[in-house]
């Protein structure tokens, strides 16, 4: 099967090309420096050539709201347009878990590109993910001040690239769901528990604090907004095996 993965080389589209690469599918990481760009549309339709399944990873280089937004629509409508032209059977795009329950500009964005899916008459598997544990860093520190790290009373549950590159890769090859797929990770607990913990693994001594008044990515979110509400397909790896790991790799 040819499969093309765009955002290929990123963190998730570069483990899910190996993992479908192994399964002996034909794949093709599809990236602005491989020639394939859906936002200018170069390469597009060379790639689609006897493509079966697209797999979208793409991520915007500026989270500024005008800016997302932009990026996801017009790559979207590029990307989805190509798809038709070539009878693709399966779009599959990554999002975020309660992103249409969280206001903030990256998410309104995401949920603009899911609806270009669900509109595009394409059969499509839309599959939301919670947090990456690899990002717990970056989250502490766009949430610090240099001393704490202020945080919302929310439940949390991250989940290992691996494991959504693993999942992302299985649907792919399934049929279509014409539907969402929610994935997170083992583990659910309070966020400054987990932030403490990644502190505390990584000797960071930065204080964590639960503030009501905290942000998340500037937007206001409640106890359940970055958690699956209901059933949720689950990975493997809890925070100490990714952590070995990480520090091993």
């Amino acid at each position: 099967m040819k499969i093309v993965v765009i955002g290929g080389t990123g963190l998730i589209g570069s483990k899910t090309v190996a993992i479908l690469r192994q399964g002996g599918h034909e794949v093709v990481a599809a990236s602005p420096q491989s020639g394939i760009n859906t936002i200018t549309g170069e390469g597009l339709k060379e790639a689609m050539a006897g493509t079966q399944v697209v797999i979208d990873l793409a991520n915007s280089p500026s989270f500024e709201d005008k800016a997302v937004l932009e990026f996801f629509e017009t790559s979207g409508r590029n990307l989805l347009a190509a798809e038709a032209a070539a009878n693709v059977r399966h779009h599959v795009a990554l999002s975020i878990v309660a992103t249409d329950r969280t206001d903030n500009g990256y998410f309104r964005a995401k949920v603009a590109q899911e609806k270009l899916i669900k509109t595009s008459g394409i059969p499509y598997t839309i599959v939301r993910s919670t947090q990456f544990l690899e990002f717990l860093g970056g989250i502490a520190d766009s949430s610090s001040d240099g001393k704490t790290v202020r945080l919302p009373p929310i439940l949390f549950q991250p989940i290992a690239a691996d494991d959504a590159a693993t999942i992302v890769a299985d649907v792919a090859l399934a049929a279509p769901r014409s539907g969402i797929v929610e994935i997170a990770g083992p583990e659910r607990a309070p966020f400054d528990e987990f932030i403490a913990r990644y502190l505390k693994a990584v000797g960071d001594p930065r204080e964590v604090v639960s503030d009501s008044e905290a942000r998340y990515w500037g937007g206001r979110v409640g106890e359940h907004s970055l958690v699956p509400l209901g059933e949720a397909r689950l990975g493997r790896i809890g925070f100490d095996e990714w952590f070995r790991r990480s520090r091993a790799a």
